[in-house]
């Protein structure tokens, strides 16, 4: 049923977010096999990571590294004793029939990400961080019941993920969707996964209830599954939201379930009822040690922390200057804000390059399809281009096109200008004579301006700067038609 704006009014939606993120490592958990993605079908397999009989796992130790690395980067408390767990369930792409899981004892607990709500800081908790190996991949063909196939690739078994899981403090799907982005910078800033969404990196579950608003208690909640993208966690929170509040409001009883998110139709739909830990029969895994991990380790990981986007945001904003808009943009992605670092450390004043990069490279870049990390045009090029405009050497105009011929060419500024005649004309006699002509030509608008129609003078510049292609000082134009009109 349809819920009208009144009824929804009425109501409060919980979500929590359980984030699964791979681990940004060249072989997998517990094996040597390769986690690259695109490889052919089952061609990164191994004994371990089938789960043959005889074969034992051993932890990588990069990924506990990662893992440490990402837990403190949430503010998470890293446990000094940790233990991994076989997780028992049966599907097609799970060849071990188990996944190897952190259960009763995770690596890390109690942490937390600040997300902006609409101008506000909202502090989100994080219940957990634990590590687990991931599963195969089911590819399925044709339509017809007597023409479709189904399909295995094991290469993505194996491959080791951190499991974060919110507090459900969470109220809206614009909330969701902005601890998703904050939780995915923090884990690219710190390198610890890549997140591609599309290559499966970073995957999402929500669980969702509703209650009357202001209710202490929960409703009862259903999850919604592997939602790889953040405009479908958006569309997928919606549509379940008002799905809840449409069932309790025609009498119905929400039932515990985990639900699918189907794009083509616009809604989620029934899976299968959901697990609670008993459906797993979780147990320690055999052959798999307990992880121990000392103070020693623990501080190393956070001395070799990078700078995270909080941090880094408010340094931007202290060292250059610059606008909290700029500083937000510029810090959205590490790379970025190594560019705009770049190109200030190459003599570009921090002002005017924050312009130029969150504003002409990154629509350029749009345009193009690219990302900062393939912009063809170095910060050092870029710095030479925003010195010459700064000195006056061409105006901001002008400057503009010398950009869009470097960003397709790769030509220098200097070579740029040269080659197209962009210098900016100063000589003040030059842009006299050429004023003097304008005016000359436009009697009627003579008369307006000299008879207190002060808006014509906006067109005597305009009709300078179109004579001198845009490239005459626009401060010396303005000075040299004002004192013509006043004679």
């Amino acid at each position: 049923m349809r819920v009208t704006p009144e009824v929804m009014a009425r109501y409060e939606a919980v979500i929590g977010l359980e984030v699964h993120a791979q681990l940004d490592t060249v072989t997998k958990a517990f094996c040597g096999c390769s986690t690259n993605f695109g490889d052919a079908p089952n061609s990164n397999t191994c004994p371990v990571c089938l789960g043959l009989p005889g074969a034992l796992p051993v932890l990588n130790k990069r990924a506990l590294e990662l893992a440490m690395r990402a837990s403190l980067a949430i503010n998470c408390t890293i446990q000094e004793r940790s233990r991994f767990a076989r997780k028992n369930y049966f599907y097609p792409d799970l060849p071990k029939g188990y996944q190897i899981s952190m259960y009763e004892l995770p690596l890390a607990t109690g942490g937390w990400i600040d997300i902006d709500v609409e101008g506000e800081k909202k502090r989100i908790g994080v219940t957990r961080l634990h590590m687990e190996d991931d599963a195969g991949k089911s590819l399925h063909e044709g339509f017809a019941d007597s023409d479709r196939w189904s399909y295995i690739d094991f290469n993505r078994c194996g491959v080791p993920l951190i499991e974060i899981v919110s507090e459900p403090d969470l109220r809206a799907p614009a909330e969701a969707y902005a601890y998703l982005n904050a939780l995915k910078q923090i884990l690219e800033y710190t390198e610890v996964s890549d997140c591609n969404m599309e290559e499966g990196s970073l995957r999402c579950d929500a669980n969702v209830s509703v209650r009357p608003r202001g209710a202490p208690k929960f409703g009862i909640k259903a999850e919604v599954k592997n939602l790889n993208s953040f405009r479908y966690l958006s569309h997928a929170l919606e549509y379940e939201i008002e799905r809840q509040i449409g069932v309790l409001e025609s009498g119905g009883t929400m039932v515990q379930e985990t639900r699918l998110w189907n794009v083509a139709a616009g809604r989620t739909e029934p899976m299968r009822s959901k697990e609670f830990a008993h459906d797993y029969r979780y147990f320690p895994d055999p052959d798999l040690l307990p992880v121990a991990v000392s103070a020693v380790q623990i501080e190393q990981a956070r001395k070799a922390m990078p700078e995270l986007p909080d941090a880094k945001t408010a340094r931007f904003l202290h060292d250059y200057g610059i606008t909290p808009y700029d500083a937000g943009v510029l810090t959205a992605t590490r790379a970025l804000g190594d560019y705009f670092e770049a190109v200030v450390r190459a003599g570009a004043p921090a002002k005017p390059a924050a312009n130029w990069v969150a504003g002409e490279l990154l629509r350029r870049l749009k345009d193009a399809g690219q990302d900062i990390l393939a912009c063809p045009l170095p910060a050092a090029a870029l710095a030479e281009l925003i010195v010459k405009v700064e000195n006056d050497e061409i105006t901001a105009a002008s400057g503009k096109k010398v950009f869009a011929k470097m960003f397709e060419t790769g030509k220098s500024a200097a070579d740029v200008i040269a080659a197209e005649g962009f210098s900016q004309i100063s000589d003040a006699g030059a842009i006299e004579r050429i004023a003097r002509e304008v005016v000359k030509k436009n009697p009627d608008n003579v008369a307006k301006f000299k008879s207190g129609n002060e808006g014509v003078f906006k067109f005597f510049v305009g009709q300078v700067m179109r004579e001198t292609r845009g490239q005459a000082n626009p401060q010396l134009v303005n000075e040299v038609v004002k004192r013509i009109l006043s004679e």
